[in-house]
């Protein structure tokens, strides 16, 4: 069965890419063989619309010359590369070799310039001119579309400047979780609290980070709090371990508004940091690391 795929996919590509040419050669072929003599006046085709009358004109010999080399050109391009099914072209070229080879240059080329620093101290490499330039660079090209060009974050991704981590700050922490990537989840309360529930632990969670608050509302929601000291501890302080926020501050990676934070407990959250070990190496999330740790101490 999957031979029959193959070949039929393979004659599928071969027969539709050489017929198209194929057509186009003898539209063109066909529309070139009128000719007009010097002073003959061109015949009209009969149609006629709004009084304007088709005349049967001949392609200009330009553009009929471009069309035939662009035909020409197709056709050496199919023998020198793949595009007729399972054909590989006389060159040998593949998408897939061309990437090989341009990984192993990069490897060849760049690696040497991270492994230098795999083994410096995450903290003396974040004072390091040279290195923080070279992780500005990595961090504009596989951080920046999440965390900003600045690193101060947007509503969903955490600010990188302040002293806040949701799954904790020292620098192994940091670059456990470059490499690895973390996955949060702040479970959905709307059905088990009510509307007058939400209202209420919304106005507790508010006044723990100092807040004016409704102190009916928060003497209510800190007795239903009870269900959130599992993650967000007794006193609101959060769980590295857990990636729990902290609540005592007023540091909100999805909006601290009355609305928001409402919203984040009736509705829940579910946030993923990617994992970078894979494609990039840890000599690579090494100087990152280093890089996003020099960040929170420029403050």
């Amino acid at each position: 069965m999957s031979d029959f795929t193959s070949d039929f996919w393979h004659w599928f590509i071969v027969i539709g890419t050489l017929g198209g040419i194929s057509l186009v050669t003898f539209v063109l072929y066909s529309n070139s063989k009128v000719k007009l003599e010097k002073g003959q006046n061109a015949k009209a085709t009969g149609h006629v619309w709004d009084d304007i009358k088709e005349l049967n004109t001949p392609l200009p010999k330009w553009w009929s010359n471009l069309f035939y080399s662009s035909i020409i050109f197709a056709l050496v391009y199919l023998v020198l590369y793949p595009g007729l099914g399972t054909y590989k072209g006389v060159l040998n070229w593949t998408q897939i070799g061309q990437y090989s080879d341009e990984i192993k240059y990069a490897e060849e080329n760049y690696n040497p310039l991270f492994e230098k620093y795999r083994n410096t101290d995450l903290k003396e490499l974040a004072t390091n001119d040279e290195a923080m330039k070279t992780g500005g660079r990595l961090f504009g090209a596989y951080c920046s579309v999440c965390h900003g060009s600045d690193a101060r974050g947007a509503k969903g991704f955490p600010n990188l400047r302040d002293d806040e981590w949701l799954w904790g700050g020292n620098p192994e922490q940091i670059k456990s979780t470059i490499l690895n990537g973390r996955h949060g989840t702040m479970p959905a309360w709307g059905d088990v609290l009510g509307d007058k529930g939400v209202e209420e632990v919304g106005a507790y969670v508010m006044s723990l980070s100092g807040r004016s608050v409704d102190k009916t509302k928060v003497a209510a929601g800190k007795a239903r709090f009870a269900m959130c000291v599992g993650c967000h501890g007794v006193d609101g302080k959060g769980n590295v371990a857990l990636g729990a926020p902290n609540l005592t501050n007023k540091s909100w990676t999805y909006g601290g508004s009355p609305k928001s934070i409402k919203r984040s407990i009736a509705h829940g959250r579910t946030g993923t940091m990617p994992a970078h070990k894979d494609f990039l190496g840890e000599s690579r999330v090494h100087v990152l690391a280093a890089y996003v740790l020099s960040l929170s101490e420029k403050k």
